[in-house]
């Protein structure tokens, strides 16, 4: 594994937007991490610090704003950006988002598209593999 891969942590409480996400991602270059609810992305985040966190608004235990607001509390992950996936619709005030790193909220459904071009613009294209990584 490439050293400077980055990190990207998704979490969503729906097992296949979970999964699609994740997978869409890794084929993409990335390394992922995942978790279920917001408490476990937070505890996910404390513990691996990745460089960005798609997580989804409405999850048990800590909502995805929630989950983005506690990241920017703490000083050893107040840098990572989030992208938050929400219902169609919805939207935050200019003042929920001062107290988050969200730097877009992308409504469902969405596109897988827009997602990569969007960890792309925040963390940069994955290196690209290696012959001798592909083994």
């Amino acid at each position: 594994m490439n050293r400077d891969q980055p990190i990207i942590l998704v979490v969503d409480d729906e097992t296949h937007i979970l999964h699609v996400v994740s997978l869409k991602l890794l084929n993409a270059g990335y390394k992922i991490i995942t978790a279920e609810d917001g408490e476990e992305g937070l505890q996910a985040a404390l513990r691996h610090r990745p460089q960005l966190v798609i997580t989804d608004f409405q999850m048990p235990y800590r909502s995805g704003l929630e989950l983005c607001q506690e990241l920017k509390r703490r000083e050893e992950t107040r840098d990572i950006p989030c992208l938050l996936l929400t219902a169609r619709g919805f939207s935050l005030s200019p003042r929920l988002l001062a107290e988050t790193n969200i730097a877009a909220v992308i409504s469902k459904p969405f596109s897988l598209r827009e997602i990569i071009s969007r960890v792309e613009g925040l963390v940069g294209p994955a290196p690209k593999q290696e012959a001798s990584d592909a083994a």
